[in-house]
């Protein structure tokens, strides 16, 4: 009978002593910090009012991520044959103020990066090791070109997810 009973002994002993360590090592709350970090969180969030724009830009911070709704498929062409087939996937690095607009818009920003994505493959930016950092550095460069002519400075990068080359 007592043997029965040593298991459960064990499972509530063990039980009041996780509850006890748990009480014990809990973080401290310091309602100073606290207060602290909820103005920190407002000064990041300040927006100017004139232009509705960030009035942070250090570091990227203050963006979020505008994610491309659909994959770019490229044709690359050679000898009047289509050679290969990239798709890629993009995101931009984004004041999240302009969501709004950059859904409205984003079928003309596809276009603008269909056009830098043709002329990427016509001249040879998909033959080769296509992934070495310094041509897709170029590429994004491009890229971002095209996004700020729309965003300005609310765009601070364009990312490439993805990139896939499927021969023929």
């Amino acid at each position: 009978m007592i043997a029965k009973l040593i298991p459960v002994f064990f499972l509530i002993v063990g039980l009041g002593a996780g509850i006890g360590a748990g009480l014990v090592l809990a973080p401290v709350k310091n309602p100073e910090s606290a207060a602290s970090a909820k103005e920190a969180v407002k000064e990041d969030k300040a927006v100017d009012k004139k232009s509705g724009k960030s009035k942070k830009k250090d570091k990227g911070e203050g963006f979020g991520y505008l994610k491309m709704t659909k994959q770019f498929v490229v044709p690359v062409v050679k000898d009047d044959q289509i050679e290969a087939m990239v798709t890629l996937a993009l995101s931009l690095e984004a004041n999240p103020a302009i969501t709004e607009t950059y859904y409205a818009i984003e079928p003309k920003l596809r276009d603008g990066f269909l056009q830098v994505l043709f002329d990427h493959a016509n001249t040879g930016g998909f033959d080769g090791t296509f992934t070495e950092s310094g041509n897709l550095d170029r590429l994004r460069n491009s890229l971002l070109e095209v996004a700020r002519k729309e965003f300005g400075e609310d765009v601070s990068k364009v990312l490439i997810l993805s990139v896939n080359r499927q021969d023929s």
